[in-house]
Order: C-alpha cells, then structure tokens, then sequence
C-alpha cells in the first residue's frame, strides 16, 4: 500500500495537481463566516494539493467522508492512494503512518476520538516522538495526528477525556488545540508542514460553529505560527487563559465581567506544547492576576504548568492568589446534569476572576 502511495506521490509534479478549488478564495477583504469544520477540511484540502507527499488515513475518511465530515470530497478528489479508508485497529494504521513518515512521506492520522489514540499511544511516544532525538536529527518524523479531543455531549468516560496535558508533557511531540476558524485552519496548515510530529486537538462541539474570517485567512499561503497564543481580547485587571471550546466560555464570562467593571484580558492559548509563556506572564505583569480555565483534570494540567511559570517568572507581580478552573477530578459521568457538572461552565470563571479582583468572598468563607 505505502508503496504505491509512494510511486504516486513523488511521480506527481506539483504543476500537475490542480490547486483546490476552495469556495473561500476570491472573497473580499471583508470578513465572512466559515465553520470549523470547513476551515479544517480547507486546509487539508490546499495541503493535498500543494504537496503531493501529504495523504489522509483513518476509520472512515474516505467513503463515508469522515466521521465527522472533515474529509468530505477528498476521497473524489485524490482517490484511494491518498485518502485511505483503514480497519478499526488504531495501533496498526499509526504504526504504518508513523513508518511512512520516516520513508519522507506526511500522512495526517485521523482518531475517531483522541481517547482512541491511547491503542496506539506507544508508536506516538516511542518511535514518532523520540525517532529525531535518538538518531541524532538523521529521521524526521512528519505527520499529524489530529481527532475530537475532551467533552462532547453524553458519550460518557471513554469518549470525553482531554488529553492535552498527557501529550504536552512528552519532549518530541507539538500539542495544538484550535478554537475559532481561523485557528483550525492556519494551525492545521502549520501542523502539515511541520518537520515533527503533531498532535492536533480539535473540539466536536465546535465543528458546527461559525466563525469570521478575514481575506487573509482565506489565503492559501496563510498559516499560523507554532508556539504562538492569540490576545482575544484585551484587558487590565485579570488574565483568562483558556484553550480550544474553553476559550469561547472565557470570553462570555469576559463579557458578563466588563458589566461589573471588570476588565478581563482573554488569553487562546492555541499551542499547548510548546508553550507561549512569554505572552502569558507578560498579561500577568499587566493585570497582576491569572484565572486559568481546561475541560481536562486539575492535577497535572496545563492551568498547573502555567501556574508554576508565573511563579517563577512573574510572583512579584501577582496581587492575589491564581485561580484554576478545570474538569471534575472524576470520569466523566454519563447522566446530562452531572456532565454539565464535570464540565467548567462561564458562571464558575466569572466567580473566579471575581475572587481574583477581590469583588466577593472567598471559596473558604463563603463555605
């Protein structure tokens, strides 16, 4: 199989791969909406046509275009050497990714759920992460592995876990998590042509959701840096941070808090590993306060990561204890009322960036 994609993809000239033919080009300079969903499938739609070494492999990305309809018309588009339909056995269709990234090639893995990827969690650690660092630089590993990462809506402890923190905590692998449009597709544009392995955290809940997006964006040239967070909105009396569907809840919580007086600076993180600790302590040294917000467990997650670089960095500056938001520590359970539980909701960021600014009584003496 791999060598036919092989024979295929370096016979191809890029003069003979038609460009895509995206709806989003030739649109002004004005703002348009584009859903997640779309930005993604864009994006590896340009990527295919740009270089004939990038294919497509994963459960249903193929005939029935996607589980979640990311890879709609691609199948039509480039055929079924590089858009591969595989059996229901994660740790092998990884393994052969992994094995065709060493051979030069860039395949882009699809997950169901990232949860699945725990069935082929050692060729992602041990031989994608660590090939570069153990040959001395000699093998590159380039592909990505991208899937719905963390909550989405009744499909219980197996299909909900944020995995953001386990994969950022790996040396050799990059973590993004996308949450507008414009993040999916430029992030995912970046992940492509990313030397190393990347692990592209998407949200389910955010593929029906709509964004603007500017000309630029749209641009088949566009793409965003690696490393890299985007101030959402500005502020001067507390730091939000947040990532993937959390940095939606952070700027409605923004929005309640701006009513109050409350000025909040709304941080989207976009890279989780590595991390854009220069912007954040940067807003800290502004605001003098830091609420961080992650659908994953408290303990040993990325709101703790960040805590431990504004003390070391930036103490002085705090003016009040740092706040951190995250999941329940408890698998999530299946029952509606008990997931919306599990879940940080707006109202438990704008109680904590008010604790923050001291505009209402403490956890302990409210208790």
């Amino acid at each position: 199989m791999l060598g036919i994609i092989r024979q295929k993809a370096f016979g191809m000239s890029l003069q003979t791969i038609r460009p895509a033919a995206s709806v989003w080009r030739g649109y002004s300079s004005a703002a348009k909406e584009m859903t997640v969903r779309d930005a993604l499938n864009s994006a590896l739609d340009e990527e295919m046509s740009a270089d004939p070494k990038v294919f497509l492999m994963g459960e249903e990305v193929g005939e029935y275009q996607g589980a979640y309809k990311i890879t709609k018309g691609l199948l039509e588009k480039y055929g079924p050497e590089r858009v591969l339909d595989t059996p229901i056995t994660e740790a092998g269709f990884t393994g052969i990714g992994v094995g065709a990234a060493y051979y030069g090639l860039k395949p882009v893995v699809e997950f169901m759920t990232i949860n699945f990827s725990l069935q082929a969690i050692d060729h992602i650690i041990n031989s994608a992460a660590k090939s570069n660092y153990m040959s001395a630089g000699r093998i590159s590993v380039p592909i990505v592995f991208r899937g719905p990462n963390g909550a989405a809506a009744g499909v219980g402890a197996q299909h909900s876990q944020c995995y953001a923190s386990w994969y950022a905590s790996c040396p050799g692998l990059k973590v993004l998590a996308p949450y507008s449009s414009e993040d999916a597709r430029g992030l995912l544009k970046a992940a492509i042509r990313d030397p190393d392995p990347v692990v592209f955290l998407e949200n389910e809940l955010l593929y029906g959701e709509s964004f603007p997006v500017s000309a630029e964006v749209l641009d088949s040239s566009f793409c965003l840096p690696i490393g890299k967070a985007k101030i959402e909105r500005e502020g001067k009396d507390v730091t939000i941070t947040a990532f993937s569907k959390m940095v939606g809840y952070a700027l409605k919580a923004a929005e309640i808090l701006a009513k109050e007086g409350i000025i909040a600076e709304v941080i989207n993180l976009r890279s989780i590993r590595p991390l854009d600790k220069h912007t954040i302590n940067a807003s800290v040294r502004k605001t003098n306060r830091l609420v961080t917000v992650e659908e994953g467990f408290p303990q040993h997650g990325i709101g703790a990561e960040i805590c431990a670089s504004i003390i070391e960095e930036s103490f002085s500056y705090l003016d009040a204890p740092v706040e951190r938001i995250a999941g329940a520590d408890v698998p999530m359970p299946y029952a509606a009322n008990l997931e919306r539980m599990a879940v940080p909701q707006v109202e438990d960021i704008v109680r904590a960036a008010k604790r923050a600014c001291y505009r209402s009584a403490p956890m302990a003496a409210a208790q």
